[in-house]
């Protein structure tokens, strides 16, 4: 399918394909980056409470000038907080001086304590039914509520009792962790996937991949820009590049067309080239019910 420039979520809201993603994005730099992309065309940021960047994200778009209603904000609620989102959800807003949130997502389905220990006497769904009142009682504060991090399995056990069903999933997605089963199952209820990490993260491993880099001399891009394409590439899929560096954060933005067989031989890579970046062992929480993590 030809890649999207947006996707509708289930609250019947628009979300742009493309997002900025702000992890591991410095107070200091974060601001420029939001500043110079919304100001280059990106109308979708991603932050989250757990990034500590939340004021400088806000000051960027601030400094940006461009209208809060023309921007897609998305932000998470923090583990630690999870026994009281009200309080977190009103920390948010102000740190990033916004009067409402496009979406405000779980970061994980794993509470913790203060001193980010897992938090075992709390269970993440009397969360999200904290959540589901919030969202229920401050349409003017909250646009959407959503998820990150969840398993099929662990989606499961929310729809059982989910007044809302979340609008969104952010997962972890590239070619060495695809997770169709995982994309399918979530587009099956309605709920849309934004891709994290698609550069595969660190140091962007696959960007010397030789498949990668066969499809980029194809198409006369960066590899980058295959593997940001591919996830654009997916039905009720969004992605979140990120980057600090004004050259990159507008070459990210160049999404392409990518055929049938190009998606094929980038999902063919996980067979030999398998990995996860952000495993969920790090919560205390286990697996969390992916399956390459069991």
């Amino acid at each position: 399918m030809p890649a999207s420039t947006s996707v509708k979520l289930n609250t019947g809201a628009e979300m742009p394909t493309v997002g900025l993603g702000t992890w591991k994005s410095k107070p200091g730099a974060v601001e420029h980056a939001v500043e110079f992309a919304l100001k280059n065309g990106y109308k979708h940021i991603d932050t989250a409470a757990a990034y500590e960047n939340e004021k400088e994200v806000g000051l960027g778009i601030k400094a940006s000038g461009v209208p809060r209603e023309s921007i897609f904000l998305t932000t998470k609620l923090n583990n630690p907080d999870q026994r009281n989102p009200a309080a977190a959800l009103q920390a948010s807003l102000e740190a990033l001086q916004t009067p409402y949130l496009d979406l405000w997502l779980m970061h994980w389905p794993a509470p913790m304590t203060k001193d980010m220990k897992a938090d075992k006497e709390y269970d993440w769904l009397t969360t999200w039914k904290d959540m589901e009142k919030l969202y229920q009682e401050n349409p003017d504060k909250l646009k959407a509520i959503g998820v990150s991090n969840f398993s099929v399995k662990f989606l499961e056990r929310l729809l059982k009792e989910a007044k809302v069903v979340p609008a969104v999933n952010q997962i972890e997605l590239h070619p060495s962790c695809p997770q169709q089963e995982l994309v399918d199952y979530c587009v099956s209820k309605g709920i849309v996937v934004t891709a994290y990490s698609p550069l595969g993260s660190d140091n962007s491993p696959l960007l010397t991949n030789p498949v990668v880099k066969k499809i980029a001399d194809k198409y006369s891009v960066s590899p980058a820009n295959v593997l940001i394409s591919l996830q654009a590439n997916r039905k009720s899929v969004t992605v979140l590049p990120k980057s600090v560096t004004n050259e990159r954060i507008l070459a990210n933005a160049k999404i392409i067309d990518l055929t049938e067989e190009d998606i094929s031989d980038l999902f063919a890579i996980d067979k030999t080239a398998h990995f996860r970046a952000c495993h969920p062992g790090w919560t205390g929480f286990g697996s969390l019910g992916f399956p390459d993590c069991e």
